[in-house]
């Protein structure tokens, strides 16, 4: 009714487990090393773009920042969390995100500025026009 009971389950998943965890551990080939590692970007290697090549709504919300607003959307100012990891590892609440108005569209667009350090000053920023998928830092 419920099913063969649990040892036995556990004695035909290890029939096979077993073995494969024993070569494994052997000869350090294991599945993890079949996928792909995800490489964190080192801040120095990525793209820079000088204040002046942003668009124009970029720089206007560059300069709100450093202003400290007041920022014409809701979620501009939260906490950006690079689960991307293609900024430099940083302690929670290190980065926050803008909204850099996109014409034409009604949402917020895709485009941001990620920021880091203190909220009104600010150590560094970055420029995204791909929702995360990319990032230039911005120079002055």
């Amino acid at each position: 009714m419920f099913g063969k009971p649990a040892i036995v389950r556990w004695m035909r998943w290890s029939r096979w487990f077993k073995p494969v965890l024993i070569a494994c551990l052997l000869t350090g080939f294991c599945l993890p090393s079949l996928l792909p590692a995800r490489e964190t970007v080192q801040p120095g290697l990525l793209a820079t773009v000088s204040v002046d090549q942003l668009p124009r709504q970029g720089q206007q919300t560059y300069e709100l920042i450093f202003q400290g607003g007041p920022f014409p959307y809701e979620k501009d100012g939260v906490v950006f969390h690079n689960r991307e990891r293609l900024l430099a590892i940083q302690p929670r609440g290190y980065y926050r995100e803008y909204t850099v108005k996109t014409p034409g569209v009604s949402h917020r667009g895709v485009k941001r500025i990620v920021c880091g350090g203190p909220s009104k000053a600010p150590d560094v920023c970055y420029y995204t026009a791909d929702h995360y998928a990319s990032f230039r830092k911005i120079v002055r």
